[in-house]
């Protein structure tokens, strides 16, 4: 008995995790368990000598001392600002007009503001309850089917899973040992994409099913002007012209592709678009219609807070701890703008972050004394052999460990699958010969059904908590409205569960759209690295070197 378990020490120990997690006790304090009681184990089986046991200050230490992981407490706070501060409301608000009359206009506007909200917020539960307050109403109110209406919300929110400044994101690349402005910017696309995706899936349900997403009636459309005519100048004809401007602006810059060229032409596009709007209210020039200016002004501060926080660090002008200092105070001034920054507001917002900061550090201490016992014994070496063997090679591997963590996020959320799995599949990825930032973003995007589906989805729970339990009536219509059921709730959910497994094998199909943020890194000039070496005294010619290769150790 003995000598099977110090051979199977380690299957022994991910076991015991295992069946201490499904027993419902706290992470963090399972997997500190876990590594403590095997160490003594192993000491005990003479696995390892009791001084092993000394490098733990160190490694909790280490975490304390990780620069990294600042980006959570400011992304968080960030946030939480600016969900108190009425900006969601006023962006589906005035969005909720623009797309209206439109069949499925609520739903496009809702996918539309969740992905502002999640370049923006980067907090799942800040979005899915701003959302599910403000829109799921007016939905119900029109006519929209139950299932679609908090399906799109509950999905939407957990778009701020995998467009950056998404919390998991910085988790994953700290846990891969990669730079977080590389995951941000190889996630920007998949983001947009998936959220295109769950916008085309709204268009099919609005052709197959017409009744189940219908146009706002004229009477709710109170963004019109007064005397109903149609201005000189659209949206449209605003938004192409300043597109134009930004694309040739920033093309001069030398930027080529990736996301930071989409980022910084849209805050071009955005500023050519707010100058208009400005003289053509300040002059008096009824260029605009009065729908233009509102989408143009209610857009500018969370636009101009993407390009505070993204633009700087895709461009390298700030780290992502330092974007995300910046962008809690362009949080804090934008809520000081609107005159709701009031005491409680920053109160309530610094004990959230304190609460989930608090919440990730336990995780992640406790993960390093798991991992510091399953390492001695090693596991790491146990799950790399394990995972490296699979038949199919690469594509095989990729396939098994994406099912296994479709499977872990139907009892782990994305923090403990980062703090957990991440560390011991990172490694075999690496052997194969995997790049780390196109696996993160893929585990990213699979990390997001965690908060889709039951039994702990928790995108669900945040909307179940603020959706009507009981029959309400309505306070424009005054009519009885019926409630909203779990069953709706959890059925609403599935397609979009269904359309994130699809992205993420789009994402295995086509790695060029995380792989080009390889493009954007800075390139030495060959020919002038040559000439400037040439012109220094006692210089040999030395044998050609590529500089842009890879070091070699």
């Amino acid at each position: 008995m003995t000598a099977f378990i110090i051979h199977n020490m380690a299957p022994i120990m991910f076991g015991a995790l295992v069946v201490f997690l499904l027993l419902g006790y706290p992470v963090a304090f399972a997997l500190a368990a876990n590594g403590l009681v095997f160490g003594l184990i192993g000491i005990e089986l003479g696995l390892f000598r009791p001084d092993f046991m000394q490098a733990l200050p160190e490694r909790v230490f280490g975490v304390m001392n990780n620069d990294t992981l600042l980006a959570i407490p400011f992304f968080t706070f960030m946030g939480l600002i600016l969900e108190r501060s009425g900006m969601a409301e006023d962006l589906l608000d005035t969005i909720g007009q623009l797309f209206g009359p439109v069949r499925g206009g609520l739903a496009y506007a809702v996918i539309f503001v969740g992905a502002l909200l999640a370049a923006t917020t980067g907090v799942v539960a800040a979005s899915v309850i701003s959302m599910g307050l403000i829109s799921l109403p007016i939905m119900l109110r029109y006519g929209y089917d139950r299932r679609l209406a908090s399906g799109v919300i509950a999905a939407s929110g957990t778009l701020a899973q995998i467009i950056p400044p998404s919390l998991v994101l910085i988790v994953m690349a700290d846990q891969l040992g990669k730079s977080v402005g590389d995951m941000y910017e190889g996630a920007f696309i998949p983001g947009i994409v998936l959220a295109a995706m769950y916008a085309g899936y709204v268009f099919l349900v609005t052709v197959i099913k017409p009744s189940a997403a219908p146009g706002l009636p004229p009477e709710a459309q109170t963004l019109q002007d007064p005397d109903g005519k149609t201005r000189r100048l659209s949206l449209l004809v605003v938004t192409i012209l300043s597109t134009i401007i930004g694309y040739l602006v920033i093309k001069r810059t030398g930027q080529n592709a990736g996301a930071d060229f989409v980022v910084l032409t849209m805050s071009v596009t955005v500023g050519v678009s707010f100058v208009i709007a400005v003289l053509n209210k300040i002059l008096g020039l009824k260029l605009l219609s009065r729908m233009t200016e509102e989408v143009i002004f209610v857009m500018v501060p969370p636009l101009a807070l993407i390009f505070l926080v993204l633009g700087t660090i895709f461009i390298g002008i700030a780290t992502p701890t330092e974007g995300g200092a910046m962008g809690a105070a362009g949080a804090i001034i934008l809520a000081m703008m609107k005159r709701r920054m009031t005491f409680d507001l920053t109160r309530q917002a610094v004990e959230s972050t304190a609460k989930l900061s608090a919440f990730v550090l336990f995780i992640l201490v406790g993960a390093r004394v798991f991992s510091l016992t399953f390492y001695g014994v090693n596991g790491h070496r146990w799950v790399e052999e394990l995972l490296v063997s699979l038949p199919g090679g690469t594509t095989g591997f990729l396939v098994v460990v994406n099912i296994m963590i479709f499977l872990l996020a139907f009892f782990l959320d994305f923090f403990e699958l980062a703090f957990i799995a991440v560390p011991l599949i990172g490694p075999a990825a690496e052997r194969l010969g995997i790049d780390l930032i196109w696996f993160g973003v893929i585990l990213g995007v699979n990390m997001q059904t965690s908060f889709m589906h039951p039994p702990f989805g928790f995108a669900l729970f945040y909307l179940r908590s603020v959706a009507a339990k009981e029959p309400y009536k309505d306070k424009v219509t005054g009519l009885t409205m019926e409630p909203v059921t779990t069953g709706q709730i959890y059925w609403g959910a599935v397609p979009f569960v269904v359309i994130q497994c699809i992205m993420v094998g789009l994402v295995i199909a086509f790695p060029q759209m995380v792989m080009h943020y390889k493009s954007t890194g800075t390139l030495i000039d060959e020919k002038k690295a040559m000439e400037q070496l040439q012109n220094l005294p006692g210089f040999d010619t030395p044998p050609a070197i590529d500089f842009n290769a890879p070091p070699k150790f």
